[in-house]
């Protein structure tokens, strides 16, 4: 997905991305293109918007989604190249760029954080709460099932496989959004309110996700 208000450079990275063997979609707003996207997601995000917020758009992206993200940008020190990557971009280019060197960065980044398939997970059930790769929906007894976004999937699945486990926030970050996970609480704390709102009978005094005080969060398995 390729989103971009400039009509030229929209043109030439399509071009560039297409020769390359992509399928690319397009979109001029990053909220419509993420409102979108448990509908049209794709294995790779090309943010190229104007400045001057890149950190507000990596973090809209990263509240539904951890794939592999590329943000085009203007000239930056490197303290401000060093923090985009912090904060969840997997790639940071600088205009003017060569789109061919651009195009060999994004097939070197998705074969380093080329994942398994989804579909290939195997179907994962504990105190009454089903969760299916397959169709990334989960299913708690005796209620409709849900559809989960990429990052609460990810987050659950990680939950779910480490069950009885304490998981440090830090931890959760890297596992869930595949980077350093320091200073990220927050965007921890609202994914896990969105996916005990799908998943609790009382997201406010919750029976599977359990929060653990200064530490992270785990996910119950057994009846106490």
């Amino acid at each position: 997905m390729l989103i971009s208000k400039d009509s030229e450079e929209t043109a030439i990275l399509s071009l560039a991305l297409q020769r390359a063997g992509m399928a690319v979609t397009t979109s001029t707003d990053l909220e419509r293109a993420m409102a979108s996207w448990p509908e049209r997601p794709a294995d790779l995000v090309v943010v190229a918007l104007p400045q001057p917020e890149p950190l507000a758009q990596i973090q809209r992206v990263r509240s539904e989604t951890s794939t592999a993200l590329v943000l085009v940008t203007d000239a930056l020190t490197e303290d401000r190249h060093v923090a985009l990557l912090d904060a969840g971009a997997d790639l940071v280019v600088v205009r003017p760029y060569s789109a061919r060197l651009l195009i060999a960065q994004v097939r070197t980044l998705l074969r380093r954080i080329g994942g398994v398939p989804a579909f290939s997970l195997p179907v994962l059930s504990l105190l009454g709460l089903t969760l299916d790769p397959a169709t990334r929906t989960v299913r708690v007894t005796g209620r409709p099932p849900q559809r989960l976004t990429h990052l609460e999937f990810r987050l659950l699945y990680t939950l779910m496989i480490h069950r009885d486990q304490v998981l440090p926030t830090e931890t959760i970050v890297g596992r869930v959004w595949g980077y350093s996970g320091e200073g990220n609480r927050e965007l921890v704390r609202g994914l896990i309110s969105r996916l005990r709102s799908k998943v609790e009978p009382d997201p406010r005094s919750p029976t599977y996700i359990l929060t653990v005080a200064g530490i992270g969060y785990s996910f119950r398995s057994e009846e106490t």
